[in-house]
């Protein structure tokens, strides 16, 4: 996935950038950037990885090194960002949060075409996609015209900031998967996918922009370049994984909609007389916590930690290139209550259920420290698609999704078929999901939110959320 932050005012605003970028970290772990302008110093940019040290920590110098009035920052979990474009419209700074899954056609047609001479690269040998969107962008003669080109011509998504020398665009991509929210202080704006980011610099939250809106930020007033559109389609896993708890999208906040989804879950359960007899509910710590305590306060039932997130060392999930070594830090991370473990007969709720690799080596964890039982709910309903619209996912294959892999050892390629009825627990194929998923992770029993429960506790209009990866529709 990913985030970025900007910021213009009378005053300098690099500070801000640096802080309200830092609380977009949750978002990736791969790079960081921050790039800014001032009219003695120019453009100054500086990128740097994530990977093994949080970005306050690889920016600090950087930050007190740099100077402007406007800026902006970005957390990226593919390509390194900001990065510097000169063309047709001038020297500008551009960052992007998106996936483009056409990158290669467009690239080729674009040197077919000879509409530039070269991209910048990335040591992978894939193109950078903020260099795609500015080359794409200097095609027209003006931003939005630019904009809205690159927009009807990439497959996926594009939200995206632009530096100038005296103004920030920004551009909601055009189904508004992603957001865009503008704060406002007595002396400037600021734009950023996390509202909470910039509550703690002054600003108050302005607005959200529509999808496909374009507008551009002075210290003095945003000026409206694309109206954009009413066909929006966020994405519906940021409530229920994604986001912060703090974040607030479309008027709806996180916390609380994981408190109602959890809540719903067990009246669920309640309804269908699938109420486990366990002694406590328990999260999977972060995103399942505020889940499971919905859970507890519906059901009636203690909510309990049996085990912690070692953080202090272990803050975010910075992990090496070797394998073994990923698989014993995850493994180091959690600590068990022994007191909350043995004998005891736990219901957990995750915010997910996608591969399934976790969730195991948790409940191995759980049974090694005595557990009597282990019950699991997902918040959401089973995984079925891997996302095409966001980069959040790192499966090569969506049969590496373990309900498509247990779908398509029983009927192959015609279980594509059913996915509908495997998601229905009421069906005879939902129950066979269930019960093999309960058989490979060794779970006493297994529930998914259903896609009306998750709608309910998001609180928006089914047309106005992206489900895809649990339907397959657009």
């Amino acid at each position: 996935m990913g985030g970025f932050f900007g910021a213009i005012s009378h005053n300098d605003v690099i500070s801000d950038v640096f802080f309200g970028t830092d609380y977009h970290s949750h978002l990736g772990t791969r790079r960081g950037g921050m790039a800014s302008y001032d009219p003695e110093k120019g453009f100054q940019r500086s990128i740097h990885s994530i990977e093994n040290s949080p970005f306050r920590t690889k920016f600090e110098d950087d930050a007190a090194g740099m100077r402007g009035k406007l800026a902006v920052g970005c957390i990226s979990d593919s390509d390194p960002q900001p990065i510097l474009v000169t063309s047709r419209l001038g020297l500008y700074a551009i960052c992007n949060v998106g996936i483009i899954n056409n990158a290669a056609q467009l690239s080729q047609e674009l040197l077919d075409d000879g509409g530039c001479a070269n991209f910048e690269s990335m040591t992978s040998g894939n193109i950078n996609s903020s260099a795609l969107i500015g080359a794409l962008i200097a095609q027209k003669h003006s931003f939005m015209e630019g904009i809205k080109y690159a927009q009807s011509k990439i497959d996926g998504t594009m939200s995206l900031a632009i530096l100038t020398k005296d103004c920030i665009i920004a551009a909601r991509d055009k189904c508004g998967r992603l957001p865009i929210i503008i704060g406002k202080r007595d002396d400037g704006y600021c734009l950023a996918f996390e509202s909470f980011s910039f509550q703690k610099l002054g600003y108050s939250t302005y607005r959200e922009l529509a999808p496909g809106e374009i507008v551009r930020i002075t210290a003095d007033e945003i000026e409206v370049l694309e109206r954009g559109f009413g066909n929006m389609r966020i994405c519906s896993f940021l409530w229920t994984y994604y986001g912060y708890p703090n974040a607030v999208y479309e008027g709806v906040n996180v916390e609380a909609m994981r408190a109602r989804n959890g809540a719903i879950m067990a009246e669920t359960d309640k309804k269908n007389g699938r109420l486990p007899d366990v002694d406590y509910v328990c999260g999977v710590p972060d995103s399942g916590i505020p889940h499971a305590i919905g859970y507890a306060n519906a059901s009636g039932i203690p909510f309990a930690r049996p085990f912690i997130k070692y953080t202090p060392t272990w803050p975010r999930s910075f992990m090496p290139q070797n394998q073994a070594m990923r698989n014993k830090i995850a493994k180091m991370k959690l600590i068990p209550v022994h007191e909350l473990i043995e004998g005891k007969k736990l219901l957990f709720v995750d915010d997910s259920i996608v591969r399934g690799t976790q969730m195991r080596e948790t409940v191995e964890f759980l049974y090694e420290n005595g557990a009597k039982e282990v019950h699991m709910r997902s918040a959401c309903p089973p995984i079925m698609f891997g996302c095409k619209y966001l980069n959040f996912s790192r499966s090569t294959s969506e049969l590496d999704l373990i309900a498509r892999q247990i779908i398509q050892e029983k009927e192959g390629d015609e279980g594509v078929k059913y996915i509908s009825e495997y998601s229905d627990s009421s069906t005879e194929r939902g129950q066979f999901l269930r019960d093999e998923i309960c058989r490979r992770l060794k779970l006493t029993s297994l529930e998914f939110q259903s896609l009306p429960g998750t709608v309910r506790a998001i609180g928006l209009p089914e047309s106005r959320l992206c489900t895809y990866c649990w339907t397959g529709k657009e």
